[in-house]
């Protein structure tokens, strides 16, 4: 079994709800190899959907940088973070989010559940399916002893509810469970691009 829990839930908690359990924290924060799974994480050479030629060190600088504001558009830059900082942009700063550009040049605005279908998922299903299958692999062997808690900042697993952000955690517990929410996961990155 896997639980998607939140960071901030005291561990003593969590162990009454589910006795010996291993609890790994899948966040930035997190130890590694576990890190790994956020995406904050530099993993390198991520393909940046509706974007040839284009690569980001994390998906959060893929998801930042093709965001959209009032007084700014697209920042490539965050494509090339590695210290897993200074990765968000701030409406403070920017504005309003008018939405993600599908694309580094495209012309179109995606609004946010359409381009956490269009963007995110894909982004991160190719970090799954590329950077993480040796700790995917470590995960189902744990999951075999004794339940698997994974702690994210996040618990919202489901990509349809817009008013909460999407846990990566969840997604985890979803590519491992067989239940991907992305109609595409069988496309390779270049098709997605």
């Amino acid at each position: 079994m896997f639980v998607v829990q939140s960071r901030r839930t005291p561990v003593e908690k969590i162990l009454h709800q589910y006795g010996d359990a291993t609890i790994l924290d899948v966040t930035s924060r997190g130890t590694d190899p576990w890190l790994r799974f956020s995406p904050f994480y530099p993993h390198q050479g991520i393909p940046v959907p509706f974007s040839p030629g284009w690569e980001s060190s994390s998906v959060e600088g893929i998801w930042q940088g093709l965001k959209v504001f009032e007084r700014a558009d697209v920042d490539p830059s965050k494509f090339e973070i590695t210290t897993m900082k200074h990765l968000k942009r701030s409406t403070r700063v920017y504005g309003k989010v008018l939405g993600h550009r599908k694309g580094v040049r495209g012309d179109q605005l995606l609004a946010y559940g359409e381009a956490r279908r269009a963007i995110y998922l894909p982004a991160y299903h190719w970090v799954l399916e590329h950077c993480l299958q040796d700790l995917l692999t470590a995960l189902r062997l744990l999951e075999k002893e004794k339940p698997v808690i994974l702690l994210d900042y996040e618990t919202n697993c489901d990509i349809d509810v817009l008013t909460r952000p999407l846990s990566h955690a969840g997604l985890v517990k979803l590519y491992l469970e067989g239940k991907w929410p992305y109609q595409a996961k069988q496309e390779s990155a270049e098709e997605l691009c």
